[in-house]
């Protein structure tokens, strides 16, 4: 019981330490984000446990993966959601709010399954499909800007 104590606590330092490192070492970075809709034109959003708001899922392009494998990669860790189709891509995004270095590619995913939900876990604590008109009063600015390009035809920003 201890042992998992420890695991748990430790668990946001060494993801924290992993982010530093990832941040000095690298010298552009690149990740990817889902702007999932089902039938219903609800979009998908997570909550992680280590940084406020709702979010689109995605994350990370690891060393030698393409733009739609992380994607895929991401939206089955966060979300439990497999591509059926071809994402399109709506934009690339510069983000330097904690690096100048940052780039996300944002695609829109409306061919996927879902064959159950996903269950939280110490990354994702919570998810859902959303309607536009009542998406969690805390989800991000970012993650409503791009609502806003895709649903209500609002300029494409360069920055996220």
């Amino acid at each position: 019981m201890k042992q998992n104590r420890w695991r748990v606590t430790l668990e946001p330092v060494i993801r924290r330490l992993f982010h530093l490192y990832w941040w000095l070492t690298r010298g552009m970075t690149l990740g990817v984000r889902a702007v999932v809709v089902d039938g219903a034109g609800r979009v998908f959003l997570v909550k992680h446990s280590y940084v406020a708001g709702w979010h689109f899922p995605g994350g990370g392009v690891e060393v030698g993966e393409t733009l739609r494998d992380a994607l895929g990669r991401e939206l089955v860790e966060e979300g439990n959601i497999m591509l059926a189709g071809t994402p399109s891509l709506h934009g690339v995004f510069f983000h330097d709010a904690h690096s100048r270095r940052d780039h996300i590619a944002v695609f829109v995913v409306r061919d996927f399954r879902q064959d159950a939900p996903p269950q939280p876990d110490h990354e994702i604590i919570a998810h859902g499909f959303f309607p536009l008109d009542a998406l969690p009063d805390d989800t991000t600015s970012a993650t409503r800007r791009r609502i806003a390009e895709i649903f209500g035809g609002a300029v494409l920003a360069e920055r996220w």
